[in-house]
């Protein structure tokens, strides 16, 4: 039986939203819209829903606009059924929905991230678990401690356990050997990095080891090493290195590729950072290219740095192009309409609606308050007196007579600039919302959005007084 979908909406999408649910017919689910009386649906609450939505009728799941804040909590209570937020933009919904009517799935991925602390020798134990913390947050599995050449690290066995307790699987990188052996009889999970050479470290402690070759390029020494674990018939991870551009990132990924290919079913590791760190470009498009060669090899793992300026959120992004490859390759689909997570500068469909469109929004308006919308025209600005496009919103300053209103004044600078820098670089805008990067958006207190509404009102009550 299908589902029954319940869309909640206000005055002014009501007309849209009909539209673009026609467009996606056929679904798998059947709806029905209920508008309750608001003019922007994103001004919803759970509390207003309550009150003027006697009940769901025969719903199954409700749907509202994805700028409603608030605890839909209220709102399951109230009808009984499970509550959603849609996307913040309606013309959204058919990649909401996805292909065939349902949500893109991304909780499932099939490689683990190992995310190195590259630095754990110079921090202290509680910086080291902090660190952690965060990259955990970020998406990681494994937290990898990095050993520095000719650099102490006396507190290495500390930092372990202190790991361990808070629930970290924990791998040690080192060239030394004392140091993989103190790291594995301390309890660490994984050691970075065996060779042929340091094999019998594997038999003194029962940490998986991840095999490299001992001579850099040598495939034949790695399969070496990979020859001697299975006959101990220990598990162990084989990494053939990703060398950095130009030297020799192409011949280093036909390794992975022979190295998949002679064996099928080990575990292989990709460490990503010698590209990510060591290329100058935005990490979103190297980690999506990248996972893409780890979803079609079957890596198993990726050891993921986050050092340079540019890659601080090379986790995250790793996180989302698992997710996204590992989808993409179950779905047999292309690797689109999943997130928008690795959009970080530009966005597949920029702008939800044509001048035509917003100009037909604007006729609808009967109040002074001013909304702002981004078409391939420019920047469009408009309330009850009328409409302004520019592409330049200084020309626009005339046209909205907020002299005698400093927060307002600020107010539409900040939502104009916003929309020029959508339009320039052919991002979403959507008022009083920050624009999107992927990954690296940073969210901010909802307060903070109408907040310069009240200081307005204050002005204008400060100067009716005088």
């Amino acid at each position: 039986m299908a589902e029954r979908l319940l869309f909640l909406t206000g005055k002014l999408a009501e007309k849209s939203l009909h539209k673009v649910l026609e467009a996606m017919q056929p679904t798998d689910f059947k709806y029905r819209i209920a508008q309750i009386g608001v003019s922007v649906a994103a001004l919803m609450t759970p509390e207003l829903i309550v009150r003027r939505l006697p009940d769901a009728g025969d719903a199954d799941r409700m749907l509202i606009p994805g700028l409603c804040r608030g605890d839909l909590r209220i709102l399951e209570e109230k009808y009984g059924i499970p509550v959603e937020r849609g996307p913040e933009d309606l013309k959204d919904l058919p990649q909401f929905f996805g292909h065939g009517g349902k949500a893109p799935d991304l909780s499932q991925q099939s490689v683990r991230i190992f995310a190195e602390i590259v630095e754990a020798p110079q921090l202290t134990v509680e910086g080291i678990v902090a660190r952690a913390t965060y990259f955990r947050e970020q998406g990681a599995d494994v937290i990898d401690l990095g050993c520095l050449p000719n650099t102490p690290f006396p507190h290495l066995a500390d930092a372990i356990q202190a790991l361990k307790s808070e629930g970290f699987s924990v791998s040690v990188d080192s060239l030394n050997h004392d140091d993989l052996l103190l790291a594995g009889k301390a309890g660490a999970d994984y050691l970075l990095s065996l060779t042929e050479h340091s094999l019998w470290i594997a038999d003194e402690v029962a940490a998986t080891p991840v095999l490299i070759p001992a001579k850099s390029g040598s495939l034949p020494s790695l399969y070496r090493a990979i020859d001697g674990m299975l006959k101990k018939g220990r598990p162990f991870i084989a990494d053939a290195i990703l060398d950095p551009i130009p030297f020799g990132l192409t011949d280093s990924i036909v390794r992975y590729q022979r190295l998949r290919k002679k064996y099928p079913k080990i575990d292989i590791m990709m460490g990503v950072g010698n590209l990510t760190e060591l290329t100058d470009a935005d990490t979103t498009g190297i980690n999506a290219i990248l996972f893409g060669i780890i979803t079609e090899l079957n890596v198993n793992a990726v050891l993921a740095t986050s050092v340079s300026p540019h890659a601080t959120n090379a986790v995250a992004e790793a996180d989302v192009a698992r997710r996204v490859m590992h989808a993409a390759r179950e779905d047999r689909r292309l690797p689109r309409d999943y997130s928008n997570g690795l959009l970080g500068l530009h966005d597949r469909r920029p702008f939800g609606y044509s001048a035509e469109e917003i100009a037909e929004l604007a006729a609808q308006i009967k109040d002074p308050s001013f909304r702002i919308q981004v078409s391939e025209q420019g920047v469009h600005i408009y309330n009850r007196d009328g409409m302004f496009t520019a592409t330049d919103p200084f020309t626009l300053y005339p046209d909205l007579k907020v002299d005698d209103d400093a927060s307002h004044a600020f107010y539409l600078g900040v939502e104009l600039a916003r929309a020029q820098i959508a339009w320039q670089l052919k991002k979403r805008y959507s008022q009083d919302e920050e624009l999107e990067w992927g990954v690296n958006t940073v969210r901010k207190a909802p307060e903070a959005r109408v907040a310069h509404r009240d200081a307005s009102l204050k002005e204008k009550r400060s100067k009716d007084k005088s």
